[in-house]
């Protein structure tokens, strides 16, 4: 048995802690598309509980003010990539250089802390949604991120027997995530033994581009009511006995896509209130 010594004043301070941030979680991994999108995980808290495709608060800490010193959260509304059961947290961000929030986050690597406010919030969930048989998760850029914690969760592939996923993007670069992501479906042993093998078969992709050149050109919107995105897809046009969908992306985009699904026949529904389809109405700066 060793002798313990005990532990002077002098020793106890001498190693002075650094302040952690204030639910604080640790960057585990970064990944750069473009000069305008990135993505990384970090830690998950223990006792974090969420639905896939609700978002949660996260930021870092503001610049000191010039006159106090004092530093505030700098917050911003970002939806989970990562579905409900992931063991860690995946975000999908733009970078805008004079963004308050943004023009630091880009910058972060593993190892570094991030705040996570753990009171995840939300529509784009199933239980805001009545029973159907086809669902459509329509999005334009970083918009795809709630729709990467529903393509990688179980129930999406129980309650529907098609998954349309469509996104719009100005260059092809801005695509690279959704489609990487869609590919490794295919390879994930965990998810086809979960769901069933070759449960990604359901899903029909419908990427799009709005200014480079690739194989399919146009707003999504517009694809839509001229009739050419149903017969790319191979399927019928909206119906609100059995499509359901959710939206997420700009302002504009989440309203012109309210206006047609309702001119469907779709209803917006919300968790109190299911019905036919959910927009998500929480933006970045």
């Amino acid at each position: 048995m060793t002798e313990q010594k005990p532990v002077t004043e002098a020793q106890a301070t001498a190693v002075p802690k650094t302040p952690a941030l204030p639910d604080a979680q640790t960057v585990t991994e970064v990944q750069h598309y473009t000069d305008r999108l990135f993505r990384f995980r970090c830690t998950r808290p223990a006792s974090l509980r969420f639905r896939s495709g609700e978002f949660v608060m996260i930021g870092l800490m503001g610049d000191p003010d010039p006159k106090t010193g004092k530093q505030k959260p700098l917050l911003r509304a970002y939806s989970i990539a990562s579905p409900s059961w992931d063991e860690e947290m995946e975000f999908y961000s733009i970078k805008v250089e004079d963004g308050p929030l943004t023009s630091k986050l880009q910058h972060i690597k593993p190892g570094d802390e991030i705040i996570l406010r753990p009171k995840p919030v939300g529509t784009l969930v199933h239980d805001a949604l009545i029973p159907g048989k086809r669902i459509w998760f329509f999005a334009t850029g970083t918009g795809f991120a709630p729709f990467a914690s529903l393509l990688r969760e179980p129930q999406t592939y129980e309650d529907y027997d098609e998954v349309i996923i469509t996104h719009t993007c100005r260059t092809v670069g801005e695509l690279t995530y959704g489609r990487e992501l869609i590919e490794a479906l295919k390879e994930d042993e965990l998810l086809n033994e979960l769901i069933g093998e070759g449960f990604w078969k359901k899903i029909k992709y419908y990427p799009t581009t709005t200014r480079e050149d690739s194989p399919k050109m146009g707003r999504i919107t517009d694809l839509i009511n001229s009739g050419e995105a149903y017969k790319d897809l191979g399927v019928e046009p909206l119906n609100p006995e059995f499509d359901r969908a959710m939206i997420c992306g700009n302002l504009a985009f989440n309203l012109e896509l309210k206006d047609m699904l309702e001119a469907a026949g779709l209803e917006e529904g919300a968790n109190s209130k299911p019905a036919q389809y959910v927009v998500e109405k929480a933006f970045l700066d």
